[in-house]
């Protein structure tokens, strides 16, 4: 993640550490300074176990506003090794005895550095939602998605009162998420759920497949999550406290997408509301993700145009090489040639992983082919300040995509950042320090929309 330009150093050793019988678990946020040209940046890696063993993992530093970078994860015995292969960046190093430090090396082509990430628990939401009682009812909520036969839990949230209550279900951004779409100490999905709940709308929201209390392997596609979104509109569809007529659904990023797609299929949702979904292909956005993401991070353009063509090629060799083993071959060797830093396992791990079934598909997926089946009222929000999904040529894409659609509104929020946070200068001082919050205003456009919705 070093901002470019810097000399290369002379060759480190990893620092040793007691060989470890069995995997240490690591759960938890591992957060560190990473010495760049002129100073220092913050880096914030979260670390997921999944229920199939292997982890998900993804990286923020908020100093240059990047959050929710994808990130591959190898743990073998002590040795952690993590490549974000959208930063052309690595990361390797020991598990202290404690398992509260891993010391290691970061390396980014021209650019090598000591790091040492210390660990801190995941926040825990569910604590802070119960220490001060909430003028609502809560509830744990299991329900099966029988095509997929997963078993799936989360948290069903009814405002006081007899009802029946407008209702929505939360759908979370790519990759697994917990009920609460955690990234680092903020839990969009939340917050909203208790802004909404308190304002008069029951809300389910639910560990994805494989996380939390949620049985099953992650989902592959997003045509796999819809099914999870129906499942969860079914469950609410059986209780009474429910408005089946004004049952709707909202989706963070992948997730809008999900509940769009949703919305084009039989039994659909009353009303969808769509945050930071994709516009464009997937190819699109992995192309334009890393160049706004070198970009932020300081790199000059020559350099962002070069890397733009190596990522172009390297995706177009996916499209065309249908055989896996031959495109892992070939993508692998490329990710070397880009990288000299890059040994072989990473490199063949990362190539394992853009030739997977998930990452074809999002390579392939038009997020607009099938919005014109949808016929629900639609509230499309972006934030100008998204740095994961650009607010104009995305919503730009979904606006066309929905042309025939006589319930569509679209609202782009000045400020706003792909987690829905306001600009620093507007969060809240807690404790005598500013916190990021759920944008204010996003959190009321909803409201007001949805009431709309229920009075029609």
């Amino acid at each position: 993640m070093a901002l470019a330009a810097a000399p290369p150093v002379g060759a480190y050793r990893l620092p040793t550490a007691p060989a470890a019988a069995d995997t240490p678990a690591l759960d938890g946020l591992w957060k560190g300074q990473l010495k760049v040209p002129g100073g220092q940046l913050e880096v914030i890696f979260r670390f997921m176990k999944l229920s199939g063993g292997e982890y998900f993992c993804s990286l923020d530093v908020p100093m240059q506003k990047v959050s929710r970078m994808n990130v591959k994860m190898e743990v073998k015995a002590d040795t952690v090794r993590l490549f974000a292969e959208e930063s052309n960046s690595r990361f390797v190093g020991k598990i202290s005895a404690d398992s509260k430090q891993i010391s290691g090396i970061w390396q980014q082509p021209g650019f090598k550095t000591p790091m040492v990430l210390n660990f801190s628990p995941l926040p825990d939401m569910s604590a802070k939602n119960v220490r001060l009682t909430p003028p609502y009812r809560e509830e744990e909520a299991t329900f099966t998605n029988l095509t997929a036969n997963s078993r799936l839990s989360g948290m069903l949230t009814i405002p006081a009162g007899p009802g029946p209550f407008p209702a929505v279900v939360l759908l979370s951004d790519a990759g697994p998420q917990d009920r609460d779409g955690t990234v680092g100490d903020f839990a969009p999905l939340g917050l909203l759920a208790d802004f909404l709940t308190r304002r008069g709308v029951a809300v389910l929201r639910f560990d994805d497949r494989g996380v939390g209390k949620s049985g099953g392997t992650p989902a592959v596609t997003t045509d796999d999550l819809v099914s999870d979104a129906q499942a969860g509109m079914n469950f609410l569809r059986t209780r009474p406290e429910i408005d089946l007529a004004h049952l709707g659904l909202i989706g963070h990023g992948e997730g809008g997408n999900v509940a769009l797609l949703a919305a084009a299929q039989p039994l659909p949702p009353a009303f969808v509301v769509a945050l930071a979904a994709y516009g464009l292909p997937g190819r699109d956005i992995v192309v334009q993700q890393q160049a706004t993401t070198l970009r932020t991070l300081g790199t000059e353009t020559p350099q962002i145009e070069a890397a733009t063509k190596r990522q172009l090629a390297m995706l177009e060799i996916i499209r065309q090489t249908t055989d896996n083993a031959q495109a892992q071959a070939i993508v692998a060797n490329m990710l070397k040639q880009n990288n000299a830093a890059i040994d072989n396992a990473t490199a063949q791990s990362s190539a394992a992983e853009m030739t997977s079934a998930r990452y074809r598909f999002f390579l392939a997926f038009n997020p607009v082919e099938k919005l014109s089946a949808v016929s629900c009222p639609v509230l499309l929000l972006n934030g100008t300040s998204d740095l994961t999904i650009n607010a104009d040529t995305n919503l730009k894409a979904l606006n066309s995509g929905l042309s025939k659609n006589k319930g569509l509104t679209s609202k782009k929020l000045a400020g706003v950042n792909h987690l829905f946070q306001p600009e620093p200068a507007k969060w809240p001082i807690v404790n005598g320090q500013q916190q990021p919050n759920f944008s204010p205003e996003a959190q009321e456009t909803i409201r007001e929309w949805i009431v709309a919705q229920s009075k029609k």
